[in-house]
Protein backbone atom coordinates (compact mmCIF):
# COMPACT_ATOMS: atom_id res chain seq x y z
CA UNK A 1 0.00 0.00 0.00
CA UNK A 2 1.47 3.42 -1.12
CA UNK A 3 0.58 6.53 0.21
CA UNK A 4 0.11 9.29 -1.90
CA UNK A 5 -0.60 13.00 -0.67
CA UNK A 6 -1.20 15.19 -3.55
CA UNK A 7 -0.93 19.34 -2.84
CA UNK A 8 -2.85 21.31 -5.32
CA UNK A 9 -0.54 24.08 -5.81
CA UNK A 10 -2.45 27.63 -6.64
CA UNK A 11 -0.26 30.02 -8.54
CA UNK A 12 1.38 32.07 -5.92
CA UNK A 13 2.53 28.69 -4.43
CA UNK A 14 0.98 29.21 -1.14
CA UNK A 15 -1.35 25.86 -0.62
CA UNK A 16 -0.57 23.24 1.96
CA UNK A 17 -0.71 19.81 2.93
CA UNK A 18 -3.29 19.47 5.85
CA UNK A 19 -1.38 18.42 8.73
CA UNK A 20 -3.98 15.82 9.22
CA UNK A 21 -2.62 13.96 6.20
CA UNK A 22 0.89 15.34 6.39
CA UNK A 23 3.16 12.83 4.89
CA UNK A 24 5.49 10.50 6.10
CA UNK A 25 8.89 10.14 4.70
CA UNK A 26 8.54 7.05 2.75
CA UNK A 27 5.31 8.61 1.36
CA UNK A 28 4.86 9.85 -2.53
CA UNK A 29 4.03 14.03 -3.05
CA UNK A 30 2.37 14.28 -6.15
CA UNK A 31 2.04 18.26 -6.98
CA UNK A 32 -0.84 18.95 -9.40
CA UNK A 33 -2.30 21.57 -11.03
CA UNK A 34 -5.67 20.38 -12.53
CA UNK A 35 -8.13 18.84 -10.47
CA UNK A 36 -6.94 15.58 -11.55
CA UNK A 37 -4.19 13.73 -9.89
CA UNK A 38 -3.44 12.22 -12.79
CA UNK A 39 -3.38 14.88 -15.55
CA UNK A 40 -0.17 16.95 -16.33
CA UNK A 41 2.13 14.72 -13.61
CA UNK A 42 3.72 11.50 -13.38
CA UNK A 43 1.55 9.84 -11.49
CA UNK A 44 0.10 6.92 -13.41
CA UNK A 45 3.81 6.23 -14.39
CA UNK A 46 4.78 6.13 -10.48
CA UNK A 47 2.32 3.77 -9.84
CA UNK A 48 2.31 1.34 -12.80
CA UNK A 49 6.27 1.18 -11.75
CA UNK A 50 4.90 -0.05 -8.63
CA UNK A 51 2.94 -2.06 -9.71
CA UNK A 52 -0.32 -1.12 -8.37
CA UNK A 53 -3.75 -2.00 -9.59
CA UNK A 54 -5.79 0.11 -7.49
CA UNK A 55 -6.50 3.64 -6.24
CA UNK A 56 -8.55 4.59 -3.27
CA UNK A 57 -9.54 8.21 -3.68
CA UNK A 58 -10.45 10.22 -0.99
CA UNK A 59 -10.36 14.27 -0.86
CA UNK A 60 -12.31 17.27 -1.57
CA UNK A 61 -14.15 17.71 -3.45
CA UNK A 62 -15.91 15.04 -4.50
CA UNK A 63 -17.74 16.71 -7.66
CA UNK A 64 -14.27 18.24 -8.75
CA UNK A 65 -11.08 16.79 -7.46
CA UNK A 66 -12.25 13.36 -6.65
CA UNK A 67 -14.25 12.59 -9.88
CA UNK A 68 -11.63 14.22 -12.21
CA UNK A 69 -9.18 11.32 -10.69
CA UNK A 70 -11.52 8.77 -10.53
CA UNK A 71 -12.21 8.78 -14.26
CA UNK A 72 -8.31 9.37 -14.89
CA UNK A 73 -7.70 6.31 -12.96
CA UNK A 74 -10.30 4.51 -14.79
CA UNK A 75 -8.50 5.41 -17.74
CA UNK A 76 -5.23 4.84 -17.32
CA UNK A 77 -6.45 1.39 -16.26
CA UNK A 78 -6.28 1.62 -12.55
CA UNK A 79 -9.32 0.33 -10.40
CA UNK A 80 -10.76 3.08 -8.76
CA UNK A 81 -12.36 3.02 -5.39
CA UNK A 82 -13.88 5.73 -3.82
CA UNK A 83 -13.94 6.32 -0.24
CA UNK A 84 -16.93 7.97 0.78
CA UNK A 85 -16.65 8.89 4.11
CA UNK A 86 -13.40 10.27 3.09
CA UNK A 87 -14.62 12.76 0.85
CA UNK A 88 -16.65 15.39 0.77
CA UNK A 89 -17.98 18.20 -1.19
CA UNK A 90 -19.77 21.91 -0.40
CA UNK A 91 -23.52 20.23 -0.11
CA UNK A 92 -25.10 17.10 0.35
CA UNK A 93 -27.20 16.63 -2.07
CA UNK A 94 -24.06 17.22 -4.98
CA UNK A 95 -22.37 15.12 -2.62
CA UNK A 96 -25.11 12.11 -2.71
CA UNK A 97 -25.38 12.45 -6.30
CA UNK A 98 -21.77 12.18 -6.98
CA UNK A 99 -20.98 9.25 -5.40
CA UNK A 100 -24.12 8.09 -6.66
CA UNK A 101 -22.83 8.66 -10.01
CA UNK A 102 -19.21 7.40 -9.48
CA UNK A 103 -20.72 4.31 -8.46
CA UNK A 104 -22.82 3.23 -11.15
CA UNK A 105 -20.44 4.02 -13.99
CA UNK A 106 -17.16 4.54 -13.04
CA UNK A 107 -15.90 3.23 -9.75
CA UNK A 108 -16.29 1.11 -6.56
CA UNK A 109 -17.81 3.47 -4.10
CA UNK A 110 -17.55 2.03 -0.45
CA UNK A 111 -17.04 3.78 3.38
CA UNK A 112 -13.38 3.49 4.80
CA UNK A 113 -14.37 0.51 7.29
CA UNK A 114 -14.93 -1.85 4.44
CA UNK A 115 -11.25 -0.85 2.81
CA UNK A 116 -9.74 -0.64 6.61
CA UNK A 117 -10.51 -4.56 6.51
CA UNK A 118 -9.67 -4.76 2.61
CA UNK A 119 -6.49 -3.69 3.94
CA UNK A 120 -5.90 -5.53 6.75
CA UNK A 121 -6.30 -9.07 4.48
CA UNK A 122 -3.78 -7.99 2.26
CA UNK A 123 -1.34 -7.47 5.47
CA UNK A 124 -2.35 -10.95 6.28
CA UNK A 125 -1.55 -12.33 2.98
CA UNK A 126 1.90 -10.78 3.07
CA UNK A 127 2.41 -12.31 6.69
Amino acid sequence: VIMLTVNMQDCLGKNEIMRIVKPQPADMIVTKQYPSAFFGTDLADRLRVLQVDTCLITGLSTSGCVRATTLDALCHGFVPVVVADACGDRDAGVQAANLFDLSAKYAEVTDSADVLAWLATLNARRA
